[in-house]
């Protein structure tokens, strides 16, 4: 576990947390499983050679962020819901056990939680229902909530028109909004309502880390005992967040009260799918 210099003064107001491998480890074979669903969907559902199928998975994911974003680019047509379906439907949830430990961690702390992954809706209401964490998050920032919805500017939000608009645009059925592109994480922080300098994001993705601070998160790389390129603090746990991140139980005062309880009311109906 590892720091960057003194302990800031920034009054965090959010904390955004990634999913899947972040609120539990990779080791309970969930990743492993996805991926091979995914191969197995091309090859039977959109008639992919089979020798060329594990490559181009991979390869995709890395373009594009998702192997489902880069089929779709390429020209592939299929059902969304279809693909999610058979793709999390054989996942082992049973790997998945209450986690205590981490809803005890989450509902001490003040800040609005918030899940922001590139899974679909059922596959995050699964996820976070067998851990017992459904209640400690104001809402979920998910597929359907980047790709099904249009992004509307709160007035509160200082975004110029020309961003909205590539926001908006970037909105069409053509093409697929996800981690880590720029855009996803311009579109979470419209949809929360959030002000990314005083937002927390936790993944255990290293281009994920990379893109949130470029887009002025502060950042949190999960699973990793050492710094990576835009990571701000590294966790080798997610349990470990008292620990490396004692600042976000501090008092805040009444006015920062005051203010989470105003931006949790207005996110409240917005951020889930």
């Amino acid at each position: 576990m590892e720091r960057v210099g003194p302990s800031t003064t920034v009054k965090y107001e959010c904390l955004l947390f990634d999913m899947d491998d972040t609120l539990y480890p990779m080791s309970l074979g969930l990743n492993s499983a996805c991926r091979k669903n995914i191969e197995e969907f091309m090859l039977t559902h959109l008639n992919i050679d089979e020798c060329e199928v594990p490559t181009m998975c991979l390869d995709l994911y890395r373009e594009h962020g998702t192997t489902m974003a880069g089929l779709k680019a390429l020209g592939y047509k299929f059902d969304d819901d279809e693909f999610h379906a058979l793709v999390h439907g054989t996942l082992p949830y049973h790997t998945l056990k209450p986690d205590l430990v981490l809803r005890n961690i989450l509902l001490s702390m003040p800040q609005r939680k918030i899940i922001f992954t590139n899974a679909d809706k059922a596959h995050a209401a699964q996820v976070l229902s067998r851990m017992c964490l459904e209640d400690c998050f104001e809402g979920v920032i998910c597929f359907e909530t980047l790709n099904n919805n249009p992004v509307e500017e709160p007035q509160s939000m200082k975004c110029s028109i020309n961003e909205t608009d590539d926001i908006n645009r970037l909105s069409s059925a053509t093409r697929i909004i996800c981690k880590p592109a720029l855009e996803s994480f311009q579109a979470a922080a419209i949809i929360a309502n959030i002000d990314p300098n005083k937002t927390i994001f936790f993944d255990d993705s290293i281009r994920n880390i990379a893109t949130g601070k470029a887009a002025g998160f502060h950042t949190v790389i999960v699973g990793r005992s050492s710094l990576v390129p835009g990571a701000d603090h590294a966790l080798r746990s997610i349990h470990n967040m008292r620990e490396a991140l004692p600042e976000l139980w501090e008092c805040e005062g009444e006015e920062y009260t005051e203010q989470m309880m105003i931006h949790s009311t207005a996110v409240e109906t917005v951020v889930k799918a």
